[in-house]
């Protein structure tokens, strides 16, 4: 089998957030056409027991772990040196060095980066002759630009610079490469405008969804001691910043206009690390779960599951779960870009907090509920599949 490096910025398992749902699906992909010589991070202790689970998919894998505290030291030398922040902070000697002795034994031609950061350990002359894919998935430096509009003083100053240097060397990467790929035609297109002598070799690649898993008829153990009726649910990464900002928000400005007509209405925040931000939005009418096992449960209780991000990039990942799980999804613009489904079976809304809090009434009334929640699940499967999405990869790679 030929042989590929496959570089993540982050353990590509379990499949339970944005990022290891798409770099999961690429390493299942890889590892049934290729041989695969796996480097990655692990910054969360708590997914090291999940290596083994992984190792029957690869030939080879290298782990460095990260300290996030040190990790943000370390990001700081960016401002000395003229780099983005993201460099410093995945920057390592010995995954550089793994990197180079792999490639130069194993006769790779073949890598697939995943993200941006991880293009660091490919650089340089010596890297120009191999066939090499990067996995952009979001244009991460309008992230950062989103990022620098929410806040001000130093932190805005701070994120508008990250936003700038990282498009200089997003654009630098791509040029390396055969292949810049994303996770929407809206990301590829955005790349396109902002670096308009690559635009031959960018490319949409969507996710997909895993149906057999996010199935309402699959095997999974219900969740017990919940809310008699009107449950509203909310699954992602809860310290991931632009989750953060979502909740919040809507349980400050959205959940006392709906408690005020419907006072047995709850809000169940479900993911893992919930920040002190979060914690604190704990009430009679909001429970933080933080870290689950499973959200499935959580999916199919809901009477109405919410995606109320006002900062957002590439594809939501929880808007695919819930509709495949057969849910009615009331989401804002920025969380449906890139899915727009057709208004018969989710709602698509500006961050307007009466209007979401009528259009969500409105919905939670609805006498059609089940038929239009069926529609959205076989709506997902006809234009969300990781099979055909990943197909595109063979064509890059020998």
């Amino acid at each position: 089998m030929t042989a590929v490096l496959y570089l993540a910025h982050r353990l590509p398992y379990p499949p339970n957030k944005g990022d290891k749902i798409r770099s999961y699906h690429l390493l299942k992909h890889l590892a049934s056409r290729y041989q695969v010589f796996l480097g990655t991070f692990i910054d969360d202790p708590h997914d090291w027991q999940y290596v083994e689970q992984i190792k029957p998919l690869c030939t080879e894998i290298f782990i460095r772990p990260i300290n996030p505290l040190w990790a943000k030291c370390k990001a700081l030398s960016g401002l000395v040196v003229g780099q983005p922040l993201t460099l410093p902070y995945y920057k390592d000697s010995k995954m550089k060095s793994w990197v180079r002795t792999v490639l130069a034994n194993q006769g790779i031609n073949n890598v697939l980066v995943f993200s941006s950061a991880m293009g660091q350990f490919v650089e340089g002359n010596g890297h120009a002759a191999f066939h090499k894919v990067i996995d952009f998935v979001d244009v991460d430096s309008d992230k950062w630009r989103q990022y620098s509009e929410k806040k001000s003083g130093l932190a805005a100053w701070v994120y508008r610079r990250e936003a700038r240097q990282l498009q200089t060397y997003e654009k630098q990467l791509a040029s390396t490469a055969i292949a810049s790929l994303f996770v929407s035609e809206e990301e590829a297109k955005l790349f396109r405008q902002l670096s308009a002598d690559q635009t031959s070799q960018v490319y949409a690649m969507r996710n997909g969804v895993d149906l057999n898993y996010f199935n309402p008829q699959a095997d999974f153990n219900p969740v017990t001691q919940l809310s008699s009726s009107n449950r509203i649910v909310f699954t992602g990464a809860m310290d991931y910043w632009a989750n953060v900002e979502a909740v919040s928000w809507f349980a400050k400005e959205v959940l006392p206009l709906l408690t005020q007509v419907q006072p047995n209405l709850h809000f169940y925040i479900v993911g893992g690390n919930p920040t002190n931000e979060v914690q604190q939005l704990a009430s009679p009418h909001v429970t933080v779960t933080g870290r689950v096992e499973d959200v499935r449960p959580y999916i199919d209780a809901a009477d109405l599951v919410v995606a109320p991000l006002r900062i957002a990039r590439g594809i939501q990942n929880k808007v695919l779960e819930a509709m495949a799980m057969a849910k009615w999804v009331v989401a804002t613009e920025q969380a449906m870009e890139g899915i727009n489904p057709p208004n018969e079976i989710a709602d698509t809304l500006p961050a307007t907090p009466q209007l979401m809090a009528d259009t969500i009434l409105a919905r939670l009334n609805a006498t059609d509920r089940q038929t239009s929640h069926q529609a959205a699940r076989q709506w997902v499967a006809q234009h969300f599949s990781w099979e055909s999405s990943l197909q595109q990869l063979n064509q890059w790679f020998g």
